[in-house]
C-alpha cells in the first residue's frame, strides 16, 4: 500500500491547506484496510471505534473553526456534537466513553460523508485570510488529529487482537531481520548540573511543554538502547511476575487483579513466545525492543536489573541534541524494530514510547490555553505518568524532544517499552 505520508522536510514546505489535506488523508489511509465490522468494535472502555475517531476528529474542526470562523456555515448533524465530543465540557454534554461501541448508527458511510462535508467547510475557510490565533487552531486540530491517528493503529491492534482469529491489519508489514548482529548496550554519561528544558521556539508544541525552567540534575548514566524481549524474557524465567519485591504495591495488586504473566499481546504456545502484531500473530524476535508494558512493569523490571527508569528530565536532556529520526510512523513497519547502533543514544525517537518515573504534573508557570481548547492537557494532571520518544505508529512530524505523552500507570496498549538509567 503506498502511504500519503509526507516528510518531515516536505510538510514544512506545504500551504496550511496542503498540510490540512495531507493529513486528513493519512487519516483514512490508516483505515483502508479495514472491514466495514472492524469501525464499530470497541474491544475495552480505553479504545474507541475506528469510525470515532474519524468523526471526532471532524467534529473538533467543524466545533471549533467551522462554526465560529466561517460565516453561514450549518452543522453536518445537530447531534453529531453529543455523539463525538470526548471530554470538553465547556462545549457540552456527550455520550459516555464506554459505550461508544453501541453506536451502529451513524454508519461507516454517513461518518465519511459528514468528513468530507467539514472537509469542504474547512477548503473554504482556508482559501480565506485568517487571523493568527485562527490559523494556530488549524494547526492544534491537525496535531490533534496526528494524536488520533496514533490512536487509531493502537486501537485497531487491541481490537483485533481479541479476536481469537487473530487477523492480520495488514499481512504485508515487513518483518524484523532476525540474522542482524545485537546491538550491544553502553552506558552514556551526563553531567549533572542545571538545565534548561520545555519548549520555547515559534513552531507549534502543546502547552503541557511550556514554559522552558532550569532544572537540577545529579550525574545520571542512560542505556545506549532500549530493554530487548530477550532481556524481558530473562526477567520472566527469573520469576519477575511471582516475586512481589521488585513491584510497586499499586503495581503488584493490579499484577495479581489482572493475572499478568508477560506483556500484553505475548502467547505461549507449544513452548514457545509468539506476538500479536499489526501483522498478526508472530513468533518474538528477541532483539526487538520489548512493547505494550505498563509502568508498572517498567519499574519492576528496572529494579529487577539494579536499575531505574529515568526522569523525563533526565531523557529531554539527552535528546535534545540527538536527530529526530527512527522507526517512526513514516517507516511503514508499524511494529518496533532491532536496534542497529547509529546513534548514541539509539532508539531515542520512535519504536517505543518510553516510560519515565516522572508523574504527569504542570510546570512551574504553567498556563492552560485559553477557552475550551485549555481543557485539551492541564486537566488530566493527576494519577498519569510521563512517556517521551514517540513509537512505531508516531507521524514523525508530529514527535518533538520537548513533547510529554501521559497515561495512567497500568495502561499497556500502547506502544510502550522501557530505557534504563542509573
Amino acid at each position: 500500500m503506498t502511504s500519503p505520508i509526507v516528510t518531515s522536510q516536505l510538510q514544512a514546505k506545504l500551504s496550511l491547506l496542503e498540510k490540512y489535506q495531507s493529513v486528513r488523508q493519512l487519516s483514512e489511509w490508516i483505515c483502508q484496510p479495514l472491514a466495514v465490522e472492524d469501525y464499530v468494535i470497541q474491544s475495552m472502555p480505553d479504545v474507541s471505534p475506528p469510525k470515532w475517531h474519524l468523526a471526532h476528529t471532524s467534529w473538533f474542526f467543524e466545533t471549533f473553526l467551522l462554526v465560529p470562523n466561517l460565516p453561514g456555515y450549518e452543522v453536518f448533524h445537530p447531534k453529531f456534537g453529543y455523539l463525538f465530543n470526548s471530554y470538553y465540557e465547556a462545549v457540552g454534554q456527550r455520550h459516555p466513553r464506554p459505550q461508544r461501541g453501541l453506536l451502529s448508527r451513524p454508519t461507516v458511510e454517513e461518518i465519511y460523508r459528514y468528513r468530507a462535508y467539514v472537509d469542504e467547510g474547512m477548503r473554504s475557510l482556508l482559501s480565506q485570510s485568517l487571523d493568527p490565533s485562527v490559523e494556530s487552531l488549524v494547526v492544534l486540530g491537525l496535531h490533534h488529529e496526528q494524536q488520533h491517528q496514533e490512536l487509531l493503529l493502537t486501537d485497531i491492534k487491541h481490537i483485533l487482537a481479541l479476536n481469537p482469529l487473530r487477523p492480520a491489519y495488514r499481512a504485508d508489514l515487513p518483518l524484523s531481520n532476525t540474522n542482524a548482529v545485537p546491538t550491544k548496550e553502553q552506558w552514556l554519561d551526563y553531567p549533572g548540573g542545571l538545565y534548561s528544558i520545555g519548549y520555547d521556539q515559534n513552531e507549534f508544541a502543546f502547552d503541557n511543554e511550556s514554559p522552558l525552567h532550569k532544572v537540577y540534575l545529579h550525574d545520571y548514566y542512560l542505556a545506549s538502547t532500549l530493554v530487548t524481549n530477550s532481556d524481558y524474557l530473562e526477567f520472566i524465567e527469573a520469576g519477575g511476575y511471582q516475586k512481589s519485591e521488585y513491584w510497586l504495591s499499586e503495581g503488584w495488586a493490579t499484577l495479581q487483579k489482572e493475572q499478568w504473566q508477560a506483556p500484553l499481546y505475548w502467547e505461549h504456545i507449544d513452548g514457545n513466545w509468539w506476538i500479536m502484531t499489526l501483522a498478526g500473530l508472530r513468533p518474538l524476535v528477541e532483539d526487538e525492543p520489548v512493547c505494550h508494558v505498563s509502568l508498572f512493569e517498567a519499574d519492576a523490571y528496572a529494579r529487577w536489573a539494579g536499575k531505574r527508569l529515568p526522569t523525563e528530565a533526565e531523557w529531554e536532556v539527552a535528546a535534545t541534541p540527538v536527530a529526530i529520526a527512527g522507526n517512526l510512523l513514516e517507516s511503514g513497519r508499524l511494529h518496533p524494530a532491532p536496534a542497529v547502533g547509529a546513534t548514541r543514544p539509539d532508539q531515542l525517537f520512535g519504536d517505543v514510547w518510553e516510560w519515565t518515573q516522572s508523574a504527569y504534573l504542570p510546570y512551574p508557570g504553567f498556563q492552560p490555553a485559553a477557552g475550551a481548547v485549555g481543557e485539551y492537557n492541564g486537566k488530566f494532571m493527576c494519577n498519569q505518568m510521563v512517556l517521551r520518544g514517540g513509537s512505531c505508529v508516531t507521524p514523525p512530524n508530529h514527535i518533538r524532544p520537548t513533547y510529554r505523552n501521559f497515561f495512567p500507570p497500568s495502561t499497556r496498549w500502547q506502544f510502550s517499552g522501557i530505557r534504563l538509567a542509573k
